[in-house]
């Protein structure tokens, strides 16, 4: 049988190879732009779920799903966070993409010691444990890759932080090509000895945009592109304000793809649907019928065993959680024995990862034990209920 023995095999004209052979072994590397299953750990990448709404000024989790902002202390500018739609012209579009993440000042900010601007990332650390990824080998690598644009070109710094033991933090420098221009942006960081991940259901990793941080958070001690032990007061080098003072300015992110390996692959674009099952683990929600139907939204059945009490289970419309969840809800009713009742109150009796047990309380009303009614969203109130699982 003949036998071919070469390192690698590289393109004509091309600078790198496309395929690496390791001689000790007899595996490969190879740099494949295909698009392969199941390798981002990013939930919502894509930007497309927004399951809260598509705006918001308020930090925490409150428009795009699984992405969390805050800001403050930048000169009382209202910073608006918020999902836009890709245009036809914009490069993203052309490679599959059809939404993005904006983070925008209402006006010129000013920076002070305690300023913060920024956008992040959780992951569940069992999908980091399971990932495939030896994150305590130097010669094991993750590979993070995303279009950028933004109005007012500077340096900001991504953040990758480990979170269980004494956390790590790597900080890479970004920096678009230009003023409002589509910046692909890639880099491969190793692993370090130092970072434990638990195979478990809580925070395992976070990825973080840093877009204005004052020196209360920097500190040009702090080097970049190298794993050093996590701290609140040296998250990156000191940084610009340039971005923060110009004015109007915007941030915009989308194909947000964190991958095992030495080599960016192309995103791994998910439909609709798929990327709603992902976020579904972490929030679900029942939103008001807001057109096409008169009747509001049904939550659950439920039976009343008293004349202002019910008692039922929450059906997780979406599958399993991460966890038991919370409720959060506003302006939703009960329907029992021909009317409605508002102003409710509820405790959860029961709550895990598959099922929550619930009662409701009305501050008034005329019920009969023993019979059925419905939990539900009012449609005129824009009445929301949601189970909240997130990181």
């Amino acid at each position: 049988m003949s036998k071919v023995k070469v390192d690698s095999i590289e393109a004509v004209n091309a600078s790198t190879p496309a395929i690496t052979l390791n001689s000790t072994d007899g595996t490969c590397t190879a740099n494949i732009t295909n698009n392969l299953s199941n390798r981002n750990l990013i939930i919502n990448g894509a930007m497309q779920v927004a399951q809260r709404g598509t705006s918001t000024t308020s930090d925490g989790y409150k428009f795009l799903d699984r992405w969390q902002t805050s800001a403050g202390s930048i000169g009382g500018v209202t910073v608006t966070r918020s999902q836009q739609s890709l245009s036809s012209s914009d490069t993203p579009f052309q490679t599959g993409f059809r939404k993005y993440a904006r983070i925008a000042l209402g006006a010129a900010g000013t920076m002070a010691a305690g300023s913060y601007v920024d956008f992040y990332h959780h992951i569940e650390a069992q999908n980091v444990a399971n990932s495939g990824w030896n994150y305590q080998s130097a010669s094991s690598f993750i590979t993070v890759s995303f279009w950028l644009r933004v109005s007012t070109n500077q340096t900001f710094y991504l953040l990758l932080r480990s979170r269980d033991g004494t956390n790590q933090a790597y900080v890479i420098p970004i920096t678009a090509s230009g003023d409002n221009v589509w910046t692909k942006i890639t880099k491969t960081v190793p692993g370090n000895s130092n970072i434990v991940i638990n195979d478990d259901n809580g925070t395992g990793f976070t990825v973080a945009f840093l877009i204005a941080y004052g020196t209360d958070s920097t500190d040009n001690s702090r080097a970049v592109n190298t794993w050093a032990a996590h701290s609140g007061s040296t998250l990156s080098p000191d940084m610009a304000s340039t971005w923060l003072t110009a004015g109007a300015s915007t941030f915009d992110v989308t194909g947000m793809q964190l991958e095992v390996g030495s080599v960016a692959t192309d995103f791994e674009h998910k439909t609709l649907g798929q990327e709603l099952k992902l976020c579904s683990r972490y929030y679900q929600q029942w939103a008001a019928i807001t057109s096409g139907s008169s009747n509001d939204n049904a939550v659950a059945v439920m039976a009343n065993f008293s004349s202002t009490a019910a008692y039922g289970r929450i059906p997780f419309i979406n599958g399993p959680m991460r966890t038991g969840p919370s409720i959060t809800q506003s302006n939703n009713s009960y329907f029992t024995n021909g009317a409605s009742y508002s102003g409710l109150t509820y405790t959860v009796s029961g709550a895990s990862p598959t099922s929550l047990e619930v009662s409701v309380t009305a501050s008034s009303g005329n019920w009969t034990g023993g019979d059925a009614g419905w939990l539900r969203t009012q449609t005129g109130s824009g009445g929301q209920f949601a189970l909240n699982a997130e990181l």
